[in-house]
C-alpha cells in the first residue's frame, strides 16, 4: 500500500460495485445484455445472477492463481477460466429453465465477453487475495443485479402491466408496447441516468452549502 492510501474495509470493497461503481449506472458497462434481455424481470434476474456466479468464481480463481500465471499469457488465461464458469452456467440455466434459457438465447454464451467480468479479474482480482476479490465481485455482481431488475422490472410493468407475470392493473391496462422494443431500454436507462444524476447533482450541492 502507498503512503496516505485508503484501504477499502470489507464492507466498503463490497459496496463499491453496489453503490460507487455500480456497472449499469455509474460505469454503464455491460450495455449489450443489458438493454437486450431486461424485457421482463426474471430474465433480468436470470441473467443478472448467472453474471454474478461467472464474475465470483473466476475473480475467485484469478486470485488464487495470480502469482503462477505469466503476464504474457494472463489475459488469455482469464478469458478461459471464464468461458469455463459460462459453460457451467450455461448448462446449469438449460436444465433448470428452458423458458429462461431461450428468453436469455445468445446472451449467455456472451457473458464470456462482458467487460465487467474482465475488468474486475484484470483491474482487481489480478491483484488481492482470495477473500477481497470475492467481496468486490460479489458487491459488482450484485450492483449488476440490481441495475439490470430496475431496467427489467419497470419495462414490463408499463410493458405488459404485470411483475414476474402478476397483473398489477387488471384487464383495462393498456400497455406500453414500445417498453418492450429496443428504444424502450433505452428510455428507460436514460430515466434512470438521469434521476442518478440529479440525486448526485442535489448531494453535491448540499455538502457544498
Amino acid at each position: 500500500m502507498k503512503p496516505g492510501e485508503h484501504t477499502l474495509t470489507a464492507f466498503e470493497n463490497f459496496m463499491e460495485g453496489i453503490w460507487k461503481q455500480n456497472p449499469v449506472f455509474v460505469m454503464v458497462l455491460g450495455m449489450c445484455p443489458t438493454l437486450a434481455v431486461t424485457v421482463s424481470a426474471i430474465n433480468a434476474l436470470g441473467m443478472g445472477l448467472a453474471t454474478t456466479f461467472v464474475l465470483v468464481f473466476s475473480c475467485l480463481l484469478v486470485s488464487v492463481i495470480r502469482n503462477w500465471v505469466p503476464k504474457e499469457v494472463r489475459i488469455a488465461t482469464y478469458i478461459v477460466i471464464i468461458a469455463s464458469f459460462v459453460t457451467v452456467v450455461d448448462y446449469a440455466i438449460q436444465a433448470l429453465s428452458l423458458g429462461l434459457y431461450e428468453a436469455l438465447g445468445a446472451f449467455i454464451q456472451l457473458i464470456v465477453v462482458n467487460c465487467i467480468i474482465l475488468g474486475r479479474a484484470e483491474a482487481h482480482a489480478s491483484k488481492h487475495p482470495p477473500l477481497t476479490a470475492v467481496v468486490n465481485a460479489l458487491g459488482m455482481g450484485i450492483g449488476f443485479t440490481i441495475g439490470l431488475f430496475a431496467l427489467g422490472g419497470v419495462r414490463e410493468i408499463f410493458g405488459t402491466g404485470t411483475l414476474f407475470g402478476i397483473s398489477l392493473f387488471g384487464p383495462g391496462f393498456q400497455p406500453w408496447i414500445v417498453m418492450l422494443l429496443p428504444p424502450g431500454g433505452f428510455f428507460v436507462l436514460g430515466g434512470w441516468l438521469l434521476l442518478f444524476a440529479w440525486w448526485k447533482m442535489r448531494k453535491e450541492a448540499k455538502d457544498g452549502a
